[in-house]
Formats: structure tokens, C-alpha cells, sequence
């Protein structure tokens, strides 16, 4: 929501939103507190405590030069962006609430918030890339997101170039520089943790890889933040340019609505916001609505998961049917130094969502999922249940078989996404699946 401006009829001014609090005290105010009642006044909406529902497709201008300058905002004639609402494929009140708030929790510039995390993905890759150019990203990807830039951006020339989520400085700028020498590099593209196998990427080595490489002319970083953020992690704060969502997950975190999200530096955004303008791929107003609702316990949500992950990973650790835990938590123990450096400057938690390796292959995977009682038999992570899946057989299994295998998405992996429930619940029901496997 805007802030107090002048009129432009130079009349009784309309009633605008109060500036926000943001501080008390001298004390910078938290995003669990400002989740509350950020970038919403009261005063505009009869006194109602929560933000409406603005179920309406067009908005009425005050007079006409207002609409002449909300529309030169709109289509970028003049910097800075929509300073009024103008139409629902636009902006509208409950979007721009909730991209105010959801920049909050990583303190970035600016957010946008889109119908889906694959059409935020989706716009932000429109946004940058032309045909001919060559994408550098980190290994493995959402299917989605690889099946996008591989196969559709792929039949309009564009190339890439990946490397492995734990990937070194050195390796990293050797794909760098062979992506350059092949053609324009209009963003370097990350996941991490990595969908399925939770492994991590070294931010501040990508960021260090592309100075070096292509030195003051540096290509974006965007990451996919979706497996600990924003909780978890912060990767604007190790040098990453876009940190982007699937709102689907941790921040709806009821498994009720799909949306995306991304937010880190205004002058980036800006070019994304107009390609959503042409394309239509806004949240709409009651999804919207849906997650300002979500964002005000996301942190006991998120916590809560957390906890509840800890306890059940330290059960499946040892036990005699499993082959191994991909849980964050665990590289402190000893094993992936690499990764275990990663974690300690990249991450405040573990989160919630980890890879389980069965002894054996889908026979015993598919055995341990048809079991659950608890643990629901599912695709997507986040929410307040828990979830669990096969990606070979199910989210990836579009991926080509050579390439899952390179990636570690084996027959025998299993993702779960642990909720919200009693832990000592969960360990008992992931213990009679694990008894079920034969």
C-alpha cells in the first residue's frame, strides 16, 4: 500500500495509508511482529482489523490525470512504478500487503508475488533471457524447473551449463567461463538446498566464481530459497541478486493454495514486475489473503518443524532399514566437509524437509510409503502435515534416467517433509512403515 501523497487535484487529499511502524523505541521491530499488521491501515477499511478481501477486477481513479499517471507507472514511461491500483492483473491492496510484508524476512528492496512458484520462475526467466543465450545453474533442480529451462527455453536456442550443488570456487568459474566463451550469460540460476537430495550450494563461492569471471558486468544470481527460507536461510545476504519461492510450501504452509514469490533488489524486480504486467502471472486477491493470514505463524510453524525434524532423523539414523539421512542437521556430525562449511555459513536450522535412503530400491520404497498412518502419501513439503513421496517415481520422474542417477535420485530415496504433529507420533509411525519393508 502507498504511502501519504500530495492530490492531483490539488482538493481535500484522499485518505492514504499511516506511515508504518517499524521501529519502538530505537528498537528495530522484528518480521514476526510486523507479520501483524504491516502496510495495512484500518482506517481504509471501516476499522477492520485484517485486510479485506478486494474481490474486484478494475479500481476507480480519482480523475483522469490520476489514471494517466498510474498507467505511465505501470508500463515503465516513467520510473518507479504503479503509485495508484489500476487493474487486478496489475496490483490490487491484498497483493501489495502481502509483497510488503514478505520482503520483510530477508530485509530485501522489494517483493513480487506470482500464481504459482513455476510462474514466478517462469517470469523471472522471460524477464532476462533471450534466444541464444546460456543459463549456468546448480545441479539438481525442481523437474520443473529443469524440464523449463532444458526443454521449453531450449527450443528457442537457449543453452546450459550446470554444476554440482556443492561445487568449489574453481569449478564453478571453469562452467562459468565455458558458458561465456558460448554465448551471452544472462543469469546464473541456484537451488538450495537442492530438490531431493537437500544438497547445498556455496552462495558466496558462486558470487566470488562471477565477479572473477565476468567482473563489473555481472549476470544476476536468482536462488531458489523454498527448502529454508526464510527462516532458515538468507542467501540476499551472501550475495545472491533474487531469492525466489514457492509461497505453496513453509510461508502458506496449510497445503490450501498455490502461489510464488520473489523478492531481493528494486532495480531487478522492476523489469520482472513489467513482464508479469504483460503475462498476468499475479497472485490473485483471496490466495493473497490466504497467506497474509499464513505469514503471521510462520515462525512457529517453521520452528515447530524444525524441532519435530531433529527428533525423527535421529530415529531413522540408526535404523537397520535405512541406508542413509540426508538431514541438514546431520553435517556437523562429520562426513560432507564441504557441506558441513556450506551449513555453517549459510544456514541458521536444518528445516524440516530431508531425503531418506532405504536400504534396497522402489520395491522397499514404495512398501514403506504405502504403510504410513500417519505421514500423508504426497507430493510438496511445508505445511502442517507431513508429507512423503518417491521423486524418481514422482517429481522427477521426467527427469532423463542417466541424469537422476548422476544426481543422486536413486529408487530407493524418499522425501518427507515433516509437520507439525507430536514427534513421538511420527517416530512411531515411520516405525511400523520401516517394519513393513520385507
Amino acid at each position: 500500500m502507498q504511502e501519504d501523497e500530495s492530490d492531483l487535484t490539488g482538493t481535500t487529499p484522499r485518505r492514504r495509508p499511516k506511515n508504518a511502524v517499524r521501529e519502538v523505541g530505537g528498537r528495530r521491530l522484528q518480521p514476526a511482529t510486523l507479520m501483524m499488521g504491516h502496510g495495512f491501515d484500518p482506517a481504509l477499511s471501516e476499522g477492520s482489523l485484517k485486510p479485506p478481501i478486494f474481490l474486484t477486477s478494475t479500481f476507480v481513479f480519482e480523475n483522469a490525470a490520476a489514471g494517466k499517471r498510474f498507467f505511465e507507472g505501470v508500463t515503465g514511461k516513467r520510473p518507479g512504478g504503479a503509485e495508484g491500483l489500476v487493474y487486478s492483473r496489475f496490483n490490487g491492496p491484498n497483493q501489495e500487503i502481502l509483497e510488503d510484508r514478505l520482503s520483510l524476512w530477508e530485509d530485501a528492496e522489494d517483493a513480487l508475488t506470482f500464481s504459482s512458484g513455476m510462474s514466478a520462475i517462469a517470469t523471472l526467466l522471460l524477464t532476462f533471457v533471450q534466444p541464444g543465450d546460456v543459463i549456468v545453474h546448480s545441479g539438481p533442480l525442481y523437474a520443473a524447473t529443469e524440464t523449463l529451462i532444458g526443454r521449453v527455453l531450449g527450443r528457442f536456442g537457449v543453452q546450459w551449463l550446470d554444476f554440482p550443488a556443492g561445487a568449489e570456487q574453481a569449478q564453478i568459474e571453469e562452467v562459468l567461463g565455458r558458458a561465456k566463451a558460448m554465448g551471452r550469460v544472462p543469469l546464473i540460476y541456484l537451488e538450495s538446498p537442492a530438490n531431493p537430495t537437500n544438497a547445498l550450494v556455496d552462495v558466496e563461492a558462486v558470487a566470488a566464481a562471477r565477479a572473477a569471471v565476468f567482473g563489473d558486468e555481472r549476470p544476476p544470481i536468482a536462488i531458489d530459497n523454498t527448502f529454508l527460507g526464510p527462516l532458515w536461510a538468507k542467501p540476499l545476504e551472501q550475495g545472491a541478486d533474487l531469492s525466489i519461492y514457492s509461497l505453496t510450501k513453509y510461508a502458506g504452509g496449510h497445503s490450501d493454495l498455490v502461489a510464488g514469490g520473489v523478492v531481493g533488489a528494486k532495480a531487478l524486480l522492476d523489469p520482472i514486475r513489467m513482464m508479469r504486467n504483460t503475462i498476468g502471472t499475479i497472485t490473485d486477491p483471496n490466495t493473497a489473503w490466504m497467506l497474509l493470514r499464513s505469514l503471521e505463524t510462520l515462525e512457529l510453524r517453521m520452528t515447530r518443524a524444525g524441532e519435530n525434524a531433529a527428533k525423527v532423523c535421529a530415529f531413522l539414523r540408526d535404523h537397520p532399514k535405512v541406508e542413509s539421512v540426508g538431514y541438514l542437521g546431520f553435517l556437523q556430525d562429520g562426513g560432507d566437509a564441504r557441506q558441513a562449511d556450506i551449513y555453517r555459513r549459510h544456514c541458521t536450522g536444518a528445516g524440516s524437509t530431508f531425503s531418506l535412503y532405504l536400504k534396497g530400491g522402489e520395491k522397499e520404497a514404495f512398501a514403506f510409503l504405502d504403510s504410513l498412518k500417519i505421514a500423508h502419501l504426497a507430493v510438496s513439503l511445508g505445511g502442517t502435515e507431513t508429507l512423503a513421496s518417491a521423486p524418481a517415481a514422482m517429481t522427477h520422474l521426467s527427469v532423463p534416467e542417466a541424469r537422476k542417477q548422476a544426481l543422486g535420485i536413486t529408487d530407493n530415496l524418499v522425501r518427507i517433509s515433516i509437520g507439525v504433529e507430536d514427534p513421538d507420533d511420527l517416530i512411531a509411525d515411520f516405525a511400523q512403515a520401516l517394519d513393513s519393508i520385507r
